[in-house]
């Protein structure tokens, strides 16, 4: 009997997050987040995120040198857009590619270890890239300047078509620039792919191999199964999700710098994971979402802004209210993430996800006995 491309819960739970991210500029503006730049990061590091769920999430093997990936895809993009072309499509492309064979080399060698041996091994691998972009070879990245478009950059398929740029150079998708609500759905689109990939993979039987490594690895190498290619494949793609998001940052901000391959980027997908929710597909999406609106919302805020929320109050308690609560925003921003990962990791294990499954099965179980109740024959 042959199967079905998609179950009906797959593709529910696909078209709901197609609408929920098509329609972000509208239910995000209440919360003051529906300007572009702020959606198009949700965008870009919801497919890190996503991506490195399938290595994380799937296999259990923990990587603290993601960034590496990330920041390879960046500076890949922005060589296209000065050696070739300003379209966004070829750099792409090219972004995924040195990546996926980037991480073929890191991944192979990461890969003789498992448990803590192979994240130190990931975070050395990242720390060197790190190194070697911020100071070794800074005729290809530029150093701590980092890489920026110039108009004397020679883009030689541009030039070959004859096609003149005025002013600083901003990459097109077709001759069309990547700016403002285009830019986001530009990445929005690239978001809903790597969504539908990621759940495809998850429910093939690659995926279940990948479970399988993830529950019990010394089992399945007993009986002979050679676990390493499916692990190595799983970090490959992983490292593609990363190069592509990469890719999308150069994109929609032309620069790539050193920074964007340091620990603390490889740390952050990390914790964007672990909040949402690991192994779930939904989650890394939602928790690279919570933090970067944190990031940039969040650390806007100031005593003059807090000052008019508690104006309602009386002088005095209005005082206090912006007292305390400044510091939890502006550069206390960290501090109520920090909260608010403690809470998450305590109360709910498995992410904000685990609280949204609780929720569903408490309606379900209160649901029960009224059901119960109107079918039970009277005595």
């Amino acid at each position: 009997m042959p199967t079905t491309f998609m179950s009906r819960n797959d593709l529910l739970l696909f078209l709901g997050f197609t609408i929920v991210v098509l329609a972000m500029p509208i239910w995000l503006a209440p919360f003051g987040a529906g300007y572009p730049d702020l959606l198009q990061r949700f965008m870009i590091y919801g497919i890190f995120a996503v991506g490195f769920n399938i290595l994380f999430g799937l296999t259990g093997y923990l990587s603290f040198g993601h960034a590496a990936f990330f920041g390879v895809g960046s500076y890949t993009a922005v060589w296209s857009f000065k050696l070739l072309t300003l379209d966004a499509i070829p750099a792409m492309v090219f972004a995924v590619i040195v990546s996926a064979l980037f991480a073929l080399v890191i991944g192979f060698l990461c890969l003789r270890r498992s448990g803590i041996y192979f994240s130190i091994l990931t975070l050395a691998f990242a720390q060197m890239s790190y190194n070697l972009a911020y100071s070794v070879l800074t005729p290809i990245t530029n150093g701590e300047t980092g890489l920026q478009l110039t108009l004397n950059d020679p883009r030689v398929l541009d030039a070959a078509i004859g096609q003149t740029f005025v002013g600083q150079p901003v990459p097109t998708l077709f001759g069309q620039q990547l700016s403002g609500y285009a830019g986001f759905y530009f990445c929005a689109g690239f978001l809903i792919l790597a969504f539908f990939f990621a759940q495809r993979i998850t429910g093939s039987p690659f995926g279940m191999m990948l479970k399988s490594i993830k529950s019990n690895q010394t089992r399945m190498q007993f009986t002979g199964f050679n676990t390493r290619p499916y692990a190595l494949s799983a970090f490959v793609i992983s490292g593609m999700y990363a190069g592509l998001a990469g890719a999308l940052l150069a994109v929609t901000d032309p620069l790539a710098g050193a920074e964007r391959m340091q620990w603390t980027a490889s740390g952050e997908v990390v914790l964007m994971t672990i909040l949402g929710g690991v192994g779930t597909l939904v989650g890394p999406v939602i928790g690279a979402w919570i933090i970067k609106y944190f990031e940039n919302i969040l650390s806007a805020l100031n005593d003059n802004i807090l000052a008019r929320f508690w104006s309602f109050l009386p002088d005095g308690m209005a005082d206090f209210m912006v007292t305390v609560t400044s510091k939890f925003v502006g550069d206390g921003w960290h501090l109520t993430l920090g909260l608010l990962f403690v809470i998450i990791v305590i109360f709910l294990p498995g992410g904000i996800m685990e609280g949204v499954r609780r929720i569903a099965a408490a309606v379900r179980r209160s649901g029960t006995p009224a059901a119960k109740t109107q079918t039970q024959p009277a005595e």
